[in-house]
């Protein structure tokens, strides 16, 4: 199956059978604290999941799921990688030995290009011929009917009518629709599915439609009806079949739909915590895996791929999507956040948890409320959440109520557990004290984490994603100064 990944999105998706339809489940690595590859596929197997998405194209990742029966999904994020038939070829050829060992089933590149390049259709075009490139060799080595080639897109490709919100008014961008007829086309031409990422959260905020209208559990007053009498009643429905309106009206109806990425964070934005995401998950599950379909697709399996397993806390942070460092079900010590029923029958039951991982000891970096030096504790700040993860203090998230002067301990403590708790990364120019007294809120958990099991290493691209996106922390320090610095 397909062993070929890339870089630095090193994120892995797995996947139970349901009936026809497959649930599946993203578990990322750019994260300060990575599980052994090991850990992580028996947690899988004890959960009964049967496919697996991973963004890595790594030996440790392929060698564990040797033998496991395991479906995989690789990920190429960038061109260059296989952009013509040598490298292809090279890529391939140094995989071989994985493709059926360790199941790899397709291959994603090139995640989002078509949004990205909206304004540069030559990024578009070296996507689509690295398709081609990858997809001609497979088929040569015989691996064609077992591998399939294709690249992920999300809203940002379609025109939607806010107002109205009716999937038969969606189709593609203008703009880019001679390259999506090109791509349709290699897809239907080596059968290979159309895949989408639908992240509902942010459509609720961005459509402007009622928050309840976000889950499949018909408790929102808002319906949509769309025409030959087809009836909304949730975002994720909405979202769905404008992918499927919009590939109708480019002649490709016949095309498999994979939500490659769909999931509910549990901070870091408002609404986002642990109720709202069982809640999310509890109506979604049955909801998919009963084969009901959608309006424009009746009585059809949806495949989705929950997105993620554990949570990402080194994930680049685009404006102000916070909340996409905290999509995992699972803590990092293994211990699920919330009930999740990852066989679709909607039970009210926790997955298994994680095994073999060991927590750090009770120990915690805190401010000594020394404020005499404005500008170096407004220095302190800026490293402590430039290296680690500030986010759960954004508008909306867990501790984003904290006052002075807990909300310096808290970027100060996430540094000292990003480090391991190494005592010199808590000393912040004497302005840090490492504590056993545990200074968590009823609303915000100071984190203790986990024994590193392995080191860190960059990937291709010398580890372009394991810094934070500092951009987003602009806003954090304008947020911690109004709560302080007054």
């Amino acid at each position: 199956m397909a062993s070929k990944i890339v870089p630095l999105l090193v994120s892995f998706l797995l996947a139970i059978n349901v009936a026809d339809a497959t649930i599946g489940i993203n578990w990322g690595r750019q994260n300060a604290q990575r599980l052994l590859p090991s850990n992580v596929v028996d947690l899988f197997l004890q959960n009964q999941i049967r496919h697996a998405r991973i963004f890595s194209s790594e030996e440790d990742m392929l060698r564990a799921f040797f033998k496991s029966e395991v479906h995989l999904t690789v990920t190429i994020s960038y061109s260059h990688v296989v952009d013509d038939d040598i490298k292809s070829n090279s890529w391939v050829q140094m995989r071989i030995p994985y493709f059926n060992a360790s199941n790899i089933r397709r291959i994603y590149v090139a995640d989002y290009v078509f949004a990205m390049g909206s304004n540069n259709k030559a990024l578009i075009n070296d996507a689509i011929e690295t398709l081609q490139s990858l997809q001609k060799v497979l088929n040569y080595e015989g691996y064609g009917d077992q591998i399939k080639v294709t690249i992920p897109h999300h809203r940002g490709i379609l025109k939607i009518n806010n107002k109205s919100l009716r999937p038969s008014e969606a189709e593609f961008l203008d703009e880019i629709k001679p390259e999506m007829t090109t791509f349709l086309r290699i897809l239907q031409q080596n059968d290979a599915p159309f895949v989408v990422t639908i992240t509902t959260i942010g459509d609720v905020q961005d459509l402007g439609v009622d928050f309840n209208f976000a889950f499949a559990d018909n408790k929102s007053t808002l319906v949509i009806t769309d025409v030959n009498g087809a009836v909304y009643t949730n975002l994720f429905e909405i979202m769905y079949d404008s992918f499927i309106w919009a590939l109708n009206k480019l002649n490709a109806s016949d095309l498999r739909v994979i939500v490659g990425q769909v999931g509910w964070p549990t901070d870091g934005y408002p609404g986002a915590n642990a109720s709202t995401a069982e809640r999310y998950y509890k109506s979604l599950l049955p909801f998919v895996s009963s084969n009901g379909g959608t309006p424009m697709r009746p009585g059809a399996p949806i495949d989705i791929y929950i997105h993620s397993l554990t949570d990402e806390n080194r994930m680049p942070v685009s404006g102000n999507a916070t909340f996409t460092r905290h999509m995992g079900i699972y803590m990092s010590n293994g211990k699920p956040k919330y009930k999740i029923d990852l066989s679709g029958q909607g039970r009210d039951i926790y997955p298994a948890e994680g095994k073999g991982i060991m927590r750090m000891p009770d120990r915690w970096c805190m401010f000594n409320d020394n404020r005499s030096d404005i500008a170096k504790l407004k220095k302190q700040i800026d490293k402590a959440c430039s290296m680690a993860d500030c986010t759960a203090m954004a508008p909306g998230g867990s501790c984003s109520r904290l006052g002075y002067p807990l909300n310096v301990s808290y970027a100060f403590n996430m540094h000292f557990q990003f480090q391991y708790q190494n005592e010199t990364e808590c000393d912040f120019e004497g302005l840090g004290q490492v504590s056993t007294v545990d200074p968590s809120t009823p609303e915000c958990v100071f984190p203790v984490e986990v024994v590193r099991p392995e080191p860190r290493t960059n990937f291709a691209g010398k580890g372009l994603h394991e810094k934070p996106n500092s951009t987003v922390f602009v806003i954090l320090f304008s947020i911690l100064g109004t709560l302080f610095l007054n």
